[in-house]
């Protein structure tokens, strides 16, 4: 029954998940932490770290990672195929009917419509990684007593080195893992 649970949930989630794996994150974080709570917060925000470490889209990755947390190797393959297949269904459609129909008015105003919604989905899923990151939880209110200190260093050692000199992710995500081993193993 998990299976299927499973592959419903995450069917649900790649069903509406426009814009992308981002935008996904907040419809992730209220199926399996909120509504079916398989997971912790903590737990998310682990799956979603891995998701960022590894190759490809990170709805997939976080699918599979948090597929088989719940329900081992079978669950992660039932979660990712949940994930992905919509996608499959309606990209196929899409093109079709896009090709078919891209110059028609009404095409281009729900492309604009939906774009102002995509990006406060992407906004919510990252400031939700954010107060986790910084505060332990994403729950209101804050509590400034509770603020990750050596986590406000990494957040800007990591902007700082994005923004200031165009550092590749994977270089920024490398350094801050290897300070964060070493910090936390100090103590």
């Amino acid at each position: 029954m998990i299976y299927l649970n499973l592959l419903f949930s995450f069917f649900q989630i790649g069903l509406l998940s426009f814009g992308g794996g981002y935008a996904a994150l907040p419809l992730i974080e209220q199926e399996l932490i909120h509504d079916q709570g398989w997971i912790t917060n903590q737990q998310f925000i682990d799956v979603l770290t891995l998701s960022e470490m590894t190759p490809g889209p990170i709805a997939i990755n976080a699918a599979t990672f948090s597929g088989n947390q719940i329900a081992g190797i079978l669950g992660g393959a039932v979660a990712t195929v949940g994930v992905t297949l919509p996608s499959v269904i309606i990209v196929q459609l899409l093109a079709y009917f896009y090709f078919k129909y891209k110059n028609i008015e009404m095409v281009q105003g729900i492309i604009q419509g939906l774009r102002p919604a995509v990006v406060a989905l992407i906004a919510s899923a990252g400031l939700t990684i954010f107060l986790t990151a910084m505060f332990g939880h994403s729950d209101w209110p804050i509590d400034l007593t509770e603020l990750n200190y050596v986590s406000v260093i990494f957040f800007a050692i990591a902007i700082f080195f994005l923004r200031k000199f165009k550092a590749s992710p994977i270089h920024v995500i490398i350094l801050t893992g290897i300070l964060g081993g070493i910090v936390y193993s100090i103590g």
